[in-house]
């Protein structure tokens, strides 16, 4: 008897179990997916940077060429 009422117990938990396992096993998968999209979103960053950074330097020099070639129409001046 004790061994019958020990299956039932087991069977009932697993029962019960099965929606809780599924469920965790769709929020695994939806982690991963989430962990895959913030890997791409910071590589996305990085290049965004780098792009900010080569245009920041290409400003920087524009902005020195444009100051030097104001002093210069001043002397022509």
């Amino acid at each position: 008897m004790d061994n019958d009422l020990v299956q039932l117990l087991r069977s009932v938990i697993r029962e019960e179990l099965a929606p809780v396992n599924e469920r965790l096993d769709r929020i695994e998968t939806e982690q991963t997916l989430i962990k895959q999209a913030v890997l791409d979103t910071n590589e996305r960053v990085k290049k965004i940077e780098e792009v900010q950074e080569s245009q920041h330097k290409i400003i920087e020099l524009l902005s020195v060429r444009s100051i030097d070639q104001e002093a210069q129409l001043k002397r022509i001046k």
